[in-house]
């Protein structure tokens, strides 16, 4: 079923909620767990289903994202895997940029049309989880839906936040409602198993995967006033066409905003996460670096901690914390509860010599930093005694170095803090 399945990829909008990480480069592109992007996750979860032939929609900042994904997903000349980015573009029948989830989809459908395909896999680019999608697959094809939508069981906290759907016996979907609010919620239970009843997990939840037979798809894309498949094209399709909802219980998240990118990362660290990159048969794909193994000196201490490969720690300590490739973190520097997002290069003996004689900052943390609930993006030069303690007691700001959101501090792509610098 894979082999007459083309897979869709959103690379999103302009990502506003998620800056500064989204300010040089689009959402599928943000570095996500030290080594891999967030693309990845749905291109894997399509090439672990056996599904590979790809499209990646994207229109903002989307250089490192074509750059990544021309330098990773290479398939055999003699197969007809692929993935392709499809950037907006003006064309002389249309004009403008993609004004929603569905408008993209319109105005890419040439490109898709141009191969075989019965289903139409339409995906998010900014989600964590893994999944099966042979399984929503053979759902799909055995209900004879039109669409499958793709539902995750959640509590009454969590459902003002989602479009709730409401199901029928045979989980076909009879209604749908967009963000409620919290006073209608009764009247919106679906059937869900015993084991998320026994969590609250009452209220089934869009999690923006879809499945659509191919002629209907055509179809609806002929229709220029719709521009978003979760406002318009599902909630418009439900009582016209058959619409299932396939139940998935897994571990999901939606990476929206720095609060929910923090936790996900952070969740990485935990002994068993619920998210497993440590799995034979759901791995996650990404480019393949040749780099050296970490390197740990000095009495180091690292506990409950991710570390990629290629870094270069000096007697400090880690702790609850993600480090990123090519990570370089100075002697007596204290890291926690942080995502060092890693470096794109090194910097040579010379030149980090030169810059000590030169009173220049080096790439990577100092020496006696105080890191604490901070993300620091790709390239960042970090003096000695720098401190950045994040935490519910500062206030949200924007500065040319970094941001604060949430009691999130995060250090922009490539910023230089001098030495003693504080927050």
């Amino acid at each position: 079923m894979s082999k007459t399945s083309l897979a869709i990829i959103l690379g999103g909008g302009q990502g506003s909620r998620l800056a500064p990480l989204t300010e040089s480069r689009s959402k599928p592109a943000v570095p996500i767990a030290g080594k891999y992007r967030l693309v990845d996750i749905p291109i894997s979860n399509c090439i672990n289903s056996d599904i590979k032939r790809m499209f990646v929609l994207t229109q903002f900042n989307s250089a490192s994202l074509n750059q990544h994904i021309k330098n990773t997903y290479h398939f055999s000349h003699f197969s007809t895997a692929f993935v392709d980015i499809l950037a907006a573009e003006q064309t002389p029948d249309n004009r403008t940029w993609f004004q929603g989830t569905a408008d993209a989809v319109r105005q890419c459908m040439q490109h898709f049309l141009n191969h075989d395909f019965d289903y139409a896999l339409i995906l998010s680019g900014d989600q964590l989880y893994q999944m099966d999608f042979n399984k929503m697959l053979k759902a799909h094809q055995d209900s004879g839906a039109s669409i499958t939508i793709a539902t995750l069981p959640v509590n009454a906290k969590e459902a003002p936040e989602f479009g709730i759907l409401k199901t029928d016996s045979e989980s076909l979907i009879t209604s749908f409602i967009e963000k409620p609010d919290a006073s209608l919620l009764p009247q919106w239970t679906s059937d869900v198993s015993d084991e998320m009843k026994a969590e609250g997990k009452l209220y089934l939840a869009s999690m923006g995967i879809y499945v659509f037979n191919r002629d209907l798809l055509v179809e609806l894309m002929k229709n220029q006033e719709t521009k978003d498949f979760g406002k318009e094209i599902i909630p418009q399709s439900i009582g016209k066409e058959k619409v299932l909802s396939y139940q998935y219980e897994g571990y999901w998240t939606d990476i929206g905003n720095i609060d929910s990118f923090f936790e996900a990362n952070l969740g990485l660290t935990d002994d068993i996460p619920k998210f497993n990159l440590f799995d034979n048969s759901s791995k996650i794909y990404t480019r393949a670096r040749v780099l050296p193994p970490s390197k740990i000196t000095g009495t180091s201490s690292i506990d409950k901690s991710i570390v990629a490969e290629g870094c270069i720690i000096n007697g400090c300590s880690i702790e609850h914390s993600v480090i990123g490739i090519r990570s370089r973190i100075g002697h007596g520097s204290t890291i926690m509860n942080s995502y060092l997002m890693g470096n794109d290069y090194y910097q040579n003996i010379d030149e980090i010599r030169s810059n000590i004689a030169n009173n220049i900052t080096n790439i990577g943390i100092g020496e006696r930093c105080f890191i604490n609930n901070t993300i620091v993006d790709k390239n960042c030069c970090i003096g000695d005694d720098v401190r950045l303690n994040g935490g519910k007691h500062l206030a949200d700001t924007d500065t040319p170095l970094y941001t604060v959101k949430d009691g999130i501090i995060v250090v922009k792509k490539g910023a230089v803090l001098p030495n003693g610098f504080t927050v």
